[in-house]
């Protein structure tokens, strides 16, 4: 069976972020199509539910055309939500309240939104810490636009079947010592590739820096310095200690996940292992 790859990176759907989202090239691709990337502008808040509207219809075409949809990446959300087949609250961008309660948030303090929240969501404020203005923001906003609570909804949402019966392969390093080693070659390749000057053209062309791509690994470091005259190798160096902590959020979030099938490297890469012991899954699972 033939296959497509669809990512489930959320950075690697801007156009004009390759370098620092590792965006495969032409020839890594070597004639797979892939889809969901370069989907959205830096400047858009690009969603989860975003992501699933777009990513769905793409699986759905792929099995029906009898080929098989491999979707990689790291950002588990993304994943989840869309082998799930989770909706989403409702949100209206041209309502005008999401704005308002930023407003409301910027002019008050993290404390009193979430003591709001509190009043109206218990679970939810029990799980933000005051600083989390995105999604002290958004439970609000569910709350206000719907009369729901977020914890309701995200309650009845994990009770829908799955949409796709997926296999879930997890990678990772046997010692953490060899991946962290390969984030810092890798952030040094970054660099290397221009990574300074694909912020700095992102910056020049009027991307704001607090939107959502900007808050990336590696462009909002990088976007720091560059605005403030500091030192791009020192901000090289901060990302690669935010990249080693994400790596540890990443292994938390795919460890939880049932049934996941574990790859583990040594200190380099072994495609042709991973490509025998992939295949014996697919095998087992009846996909191959």
């Amino acid at each position: 069976m033939c296959s497509s790859d669809l990512s489930a990176d959320s950075m690697q759907v801007y156009r004009r972020m390759d370098i620092g989202t590792a965006k495969p090239t032409p020839e890594e691709m070597r004639g797979i199509p892939h889809h969901m990337l370069d989907v959205a502008d830096p400047e858009e808040d690009f969603s989860v539910a975003r992501y699933v509207e777009l990513a769905a219809p793409c699986v759905d075409d792929i099995l029906a055309r009898g080929k098989l949809p491999i979707v990689a990446g790291g950002t588990g959300l993304y994943l989840d939500s869309l082998l799930s087949g989770r909706t989403f609250a409702p949100f209206s961008p041209d309502g005008g309240l999401r704005a308002r309660l930023e407003a409301r948030f910027d002019a008050l303090g993290g404390e009193a939104m979430l003591g709001e929240l509190a009043a109206a969501d218990p679970e939810a404020a029990a799980r933000l810490h005051p600083n989390d203005r995105k999604r002290i923001v958004r439970a609000l906003e569910v709350f206000q636009q719907t009369g729901k609570t977020i914890s309701q909804h995200n309650r009845e949402t994990r009770a829908l079947p799955l949409r796709y019966d997926a296999l879930t392969l997890s990678l990772a390093f046997q010692r953490r010592e060899d991946m962290w080693a390969r984030i810092d070659r890798r952030v040094d390749e970054m660099m290397a590739a221009g990574l300074a000057e694909e912020v700095r053209a992102l910056l020049d062309s009027g991307v704001p820096v607090r939107c959502t791509a900007m808050q990336a690994i590696g462009y909002k470091e990088m976007a720091a310095a560059l605005r403030g005259g500091g030192d791009v190798c020192a901000a090289a160096e901060e990302i690669k200690l935010r990249s080693r902590q994400y790596a540890k959020r990443q292994l938390t979030w795919f460890r939880r996940t049932e049934g996941a099938k574990w790859l583990f490297w040594g200190p380099e890469p072994d495609f042709e292992a991973a490509c025998r012991t992939s295949t014996k899954y697919l095998e087992e699972f009846g996909l191959v």
